[in-house]
């Protein structure tokens, strides 16, 4: 593609040699640089990267992006001086595939909870009506039937585009993706065109890296600040965040609750291990999903599904045969009677959901032992909050480790018991080892009893120095029960 076609829509401040420059690739990583490559130098948290211009020259790049002009300047590559690398790498991207946002519907979720799952719930409901369609989730990135494994949450913006690219190529028609808040923070949905916009919740999360709750919600909104006219934003009023994140948006309001008056209203009626009885708007249906997180997850795809012009019936009859998300409420019934549930819950809020899930169902005479921890690396403040949680709210709590990365098991153990409540020290114990800390669980229960292993869900690893050592909490689990009822 021509420069010039690519620089339509950005906000030029110079342009050093020729626009009719042809570009091959667009890249913002120097290493993947090859000829003719537009290369755009970003200032990160970590690097900046105009100190990889001559580098990105040397190998071949035809156009530097940049905000300042090196010192020499080579009569072979065009230079584009911009304000702001960061903020033009998106509209790049979006002209150099052809602007696939704007050729689906495209569906982003954001909050702290619920991303993965209602986007992969979206997903399987619009298979379920006979729609292609892509999904870029934290588990998996999907076009139609096929899988690309994910490696963050919000891919980078050229990916991203890549991915919608294809996904037009292979004839989807809508596009359902998490927005995390380092993607909104890091500008990598930047000129992306949203049909909608949902919101889950927000909760204690991520303040390694937004420093304050406030910053994390200032994130959060301004993906619905950012959203154009003719898109819709649908909100979760029972949540105190959720009409602040309508405040400023020009996006058609929307809202869904179980609590307050909103266009999507959702009863739950009945709830056992096997799923639960719900109502929305009237009209009652069965799932095999089971929680209150799942009751605001489902609401939160029917009423997306509602506003992208589907008829209710339908809808609910497409939701009443999912299946659960992989490590999301994941129960395992064993022939000893033991329940074993695996979730992904990580943060203060998913794992006091989780619990208070499991205790609205069990009958009280069966116990409940949660295995849990939290991941090295992250933010610290919220370890004692699911301290205290855990150990008021089951019957044992084994704490152990989740991923470590560069921090010492022990210590992250030793933040986790200081929020633990003195009246609820005989409640709890910590195994450092994570595949020992199941088999003491299943060595503690009893037939009946409920086994809850939560802070990796879907992962199939543990994250120690750096290292990840194959972990999947499901295997673990089967292989020990195995071993210990023989």
């Amino acid at each position: 593609m021509q420069l010039a076609e690519l620089l339509k829509g950005i906000s030029v401040i110079e342009i050093q040699g020729d626009d009719r420059r042809e570009v091959s690739s667009l890249v913002f990583d120097s290493r993947k640089v090859t000829e003719k490559s537009l290369y755009i130098a970003v200032i990160g948290t970590v690097t900046d990267g105009h100190s990889y211009i001559d580098s990105s020259v040397d190998k071949g790049a035809a156009v530097i992006v940049c905000e300042i002009f090196p010192e020499n300047l080579s009569a072979d590559v065009t230079y584009v001086k911009v304000k702001e690398s960061s903020k033009v790498v998106g509209k790049l991207a979006s002209n150099f595939y052809g602007n696939p946002s704007e050729k689906l519907k495209l569906i982003g979720v954001t909050g702290t909870n619920g991303k993965t799952s209602v986007t992969t719930l979206l997903f399987d409901v619009f298979k379920n009506l006979g729609y292609r369609s892509a999904l870029l989730s934290t588990v998996e990135i999907r076009i139609g039937d096929k899988i690309i494994p994910a490696t963050h949450t919000t891919p980078d913006i050229i990916t991203i585009n890549e991915i919608l690219a294809k996904a037009v190529e292979e004839g989807c028609d809508f596009a359902f993706m998490e927005v995390s808040s380092h993607g909104i923070s890091q500008n990598r949905i930047e000129g992306l065109h949203f049909k909608i916009a949902g919101f889950t919740n927000l909760t204690h999360d991520h303040l390694d890296y937004h420093k304050t709750f406030d910053e994390y919600l200032k994130a959060k909104k301004r993906f619905f600040d950012e959203l154009h006219s003719d898109a819709i934003a649908i909100t979760n009023v029972d949540d105190k965040n959720g009409t602040v994140m309508l405040q400023n948006t020009k996006a058609e309001k929307k809202t869904y609750a179980l609590k307050t008056m909103a266009e999507y209203h959702g009863r739950l009626l009945e709830v056992d291990f096997n799923g639960m009885l719900l109502n929305f708007n009237g009209k009652e249906f069965w799932t095999t999903l089971t929680g209150k997180f799942n009751v605001y997850n489902l609401l939160l795809v029917f009423g997306i599904a509602s506003e992208l012009g589907f008829e209710q019936e339908e809808i609910l009859q497409a939701i009443s045969i999912l299946k659960r998300v992989s490590g999301r409420f994941e129960t395992i019934k064993s022939d000893g009677g033991i329940f074993f549930i695996v979730d992904y819950a990580h943060t203060p809020d998913a794992l006091e959901n989780v619990l208070d899930s499991i205790n609205d169902i069990r009958t009280k005479n069966e116990r409940l032992i949660t295995v849990f921890g939290c991941g090295g690396d992250r933010d610290h403040a919220k370890r004692p909050e699911m301290g205290k949680i855990a150990s008021r709210k089951s019957t044992l709590a084994i704490i152990t480790s989740d991923n470590p990365r560069t921090e010492d098991p022990a210590a992250i153990i030793k933040e986790i018991e200081s929020g633990i409540e003195p009246q609820n020290f005989s409640k709890y114990t910590s195994i450092p080892d994570r595949r020992e800390a199941i088999k003491m669980a299943i060595k503690f229960a009893e037939p009946k009893d409920i086994i809850l292993v939560a802070g990796k869900g879907h992962e199939n690893y543990q994250d120690i120095n750096g290292v990840k050592h194959h972990f999947d909490d499901k295997e673990v689990i089967d292989e020990l029960w195995k071993l210990m009822s023989k």
